[in-house]
This record gives structure tokens, C-alpha cells and sequence, in this order.
């Protein structure tokens, strides 16, 4: 199985937690890393590249921090450049038989992401968009990656989570 980890953080340099998830996925075998806002610096997603990025891997891995209850505006962007009609839907099933994960991290701790917690919402319901446009395409929806907490961790907690992403990536 060819991974592909799709990384969507716009200040990556000062991240705590993507960048070491990053550098995971890049020391796992089968696995590509590609640093989107780098490559994007001014948004103009080279539609073909990426969709040919993801004909040619098996599972797509998108990786972002949660940026008030979704993702960095980067990661927007690609879905509505990248998943066209007649290509991943209406008419196009190139999505069809792919996996899509995602690799979140939050701030708030997990139980904030709850109906009782102060986000009030889980982190399944949040998400969901990104299901349902996953599902839409005919691809394989899988459980998320979730680093919650990252404002109240630790180093060595971080590294723990951390830690648990290449079996992640690779199934």
C-alpha cells in the first residue's frame, strides 16, 4: 500500500505538533509527504499534480490543525480545485477504491469535544463534512488521527501520540 500524507499547515516552521508528525510520516516506508503550503505559497494548486499524486497512492492521508472548527483555508482550497466533477464525481470515479484519513491535532483536550464539553460538539460531528465528502466520491472514509490537547501537553506526550502515526499511516 502507497501512502500519501498531505500536509496543510500554514505556519509549519512554529508548529509543535505537525511538524513532528511530518517528519514521522517521512521516516515510514511507502509513504509520501508533501508540504502544501510550501508548494502553494499563492494558493494556485497545480490541479493536475495532485490529482495525480492520489491516482498513484492508495491511501491519502490530510494533515492539519483544527483552526476554529475546521481546517486551514489551504486545505479548502484544494478540495475545491482538486475534487472536480467528472473526475472524483458526477461521472468520475478516480476517488473510487482510495482511502482518506485524516491526521488532526487540537488545542482542547478531547473531552472539550464533547455534547457536555465546551465545544459542545464531538469530533466525529465536526469532522463530518470531510465523511461526507469522502463517502460522496466513493472512497473509503477512515478513522481520523487525532492529537488532542496540544496546548496543555507535554514534549514526551506529544512525542507519545506522535509516535503512534506511522502505524497509522501505513494500516
Amino acid at each position: 500500500m502507497k501512502t500519501l500524507v498531505l500536509v496543510f499547515h500554514p505556519h509549519l516552521e512554529k508548529s509543535q505538533v505537525n511538524r513532528k508528525l511530518m517528519d514521522a510520516a517521512n521516516e515510514t516506508g511507502d509513504v509520501t509527504v508533501m508540504d502544501e503550503y510550501a508548494a502553494y505559497t499563492d494558493f494556485k494548486i497545480n490541479v493536475e499534480h495532485e490529482q495525480e499524486l492520489i491516482e498513484t497512492h492508495d491511501r491519502i492521508v490530510l494533515q492539519f490543525p483544527f483552526y476554529w472548527y475546521s481546517s486551514p483555508a489551504l486545505l479548502k482550497q484544494w478540495e475545491d480545485d482538486v475534487i472536480k466533477a467528472g473526475w472524483a464525481y458526477g461521472g468520475g470515479r478516480a476517488l473510487e477504491g482510495k482511502e482518506f484519513m485524516l491526521a488532526v491535532s487540537t488545542g482542547s483536550p478531547a473531552d472539550s469535544y464533547t455534547s457536555e464539553g465546551s465545544h459542545v460538539r464531538t469530533m466525529e460531528e465536526l469532522l463530518s463534512p470531510f465523511e461526507t465528502t469522502f463517502r460522496h466520491t466513493h472512497a473509503t472514509y477512515l478513522k481520523p488521527f487525532l492529537i488532542q490537547g496540544v496546548a496543555t501537553s507535554t514534549d514526551e506526550q506529544i512525542d507519545a501520540a506522535v509516535a503512534k502515526y506511522p502505524a497509522a499511516l501505513i494500516g
